[in-house]
């Protein structure tokens, strides 16, 4: 199972001296040789105002969604730019729900200052396709999945994290089977596109 939250559940940041390390993009994003060009449909989201909620989605709310809910919660805070800003995260299954985050996902983002155990697990629900500016996934089945419980009377935009971010369609990786270092990786690849999109608040 994938990867949980939502704004109030984000937690406190932990005291440390460096909450994000240097990064760069290109050296932690995996790169294709010859992208496609933006469509237009995310060219418009990309070309939009800042957005007033955002919700993150991976396969099970409990590794790569609660990451990115948590740091970019953390970033717009440093940054002074979260007032009013909605940001959470869910599933689009529910074999978590009620759930705490993967410990390791907890154990990464505890690492760079950033507490995300309060949160809970849920699903995807239809409420949250009028409830939010923008719904995006983590991956291509995450966003397949997103599109085919879209309902009809639907206000959020949908997307690719990275698409959306980045301008490049670049999978962020279910880390769930993997061991430490996949957590580090995915949290890197997620702190260099949320830092990318924060400039959009």
């Amino acid at each position: 199972m994938g990867c949980a939250g939502f704004g109030r559940k984000s937690g406190r940041k932990m005291a440390v001296a460096a909450p994000f390390p240097p990064v760069a993009c290109h050296d932690l994003l995996r790169q294709r040789p010859a992208p496609a060009p933006v469509p237009e449909s995310v060219a418009v989201i990309m070309s939009e105002t800042r957005p007033s909620s955002v919700l993150f989605i991976c396969l099970g709310n409990i590794c790569r969604s609660p990451l990115a809910e948590g740091v970019m919660t953390e970033i717009l805070r440093e940054n002074g730019r979260d007032n009013g800003i909605v940001i959470d995260s869910a599933g689009t299954n529910g074999y978590h729900t009620g759930e705490p985050p993967d410990r390791r996902s907890i154990a990464v983002a505890a690492k760079y200052g950033i507490d995300i155990s309060a949160q809970r697990c849920r699903q995807l629900v239809a409420a949250d396709f009028t409830k939010f500016d923008l719904i995006l996934g983590m991956d291509r089945r995450n966003l397949d999945a997103i599109t085919q419980r879209r309902p009809s009377d639907s206000k959020a935009r949908i997307g690719m994290f990275s698409l959306i971010s980045l301008g490049r369609e670049i999978e962020i990786p279910d880390p769930y089977y993997g061991g430490p270092e996949d957590f580090e990786h995915v949290y890197r690849m997620i702190l260099a596109a949320s830092k990318a999109f924060a400039e959009r608040f």
